[in-house]
């Protein structure tokens, strides 16, 4: 069962950058690519906790800034050959409205 809420307007997260939103389940970073999609994770990084939301973001692709480990935005996954994933939330955008499933 999903549980929508509204997140903030699309333009509210700087593009090839993120958002930081406190849930229950600790921060999540949502981020938005230069194609304007949005993706959302936990912001720890699988490695050692370095705030994904203070990374790099190219393409769907973040790096952590503590030891430059690469993350797919799509799933979570760490790039090889590091292994580790961080835990993604769905999100949509619904006319330029960005609504994330926690």
């Amino acid at each position: 069962m999903n549980d929508w809420k509204k997140l903030c307007a699309l333009d509210d997260i700087p593009r090839l950058g993120s958002r930081v939103v406190k849930s229950p389940k600790g921060d999540i970073a949502v981020f938005r690519t230069a194609d304007d999609e949005v993706f959302a994770l936990h912001d720890k990084c699988p490695h050692k906790g370095g705030q994904l939301s203070q990374g790099l973001v190219a393409g769907k692709i973040v790096t952590c800034p503590m030891h430059s480990w690469k993350i797919q935005l799509e799933s979570g996954e760490a790039v090889a050959p590091d292994q580790g994933c961080a835990k993604s939330f769905a999100v949509k955008l619904t006319d330029g409205v960005v609504w994330i499933d926690v």
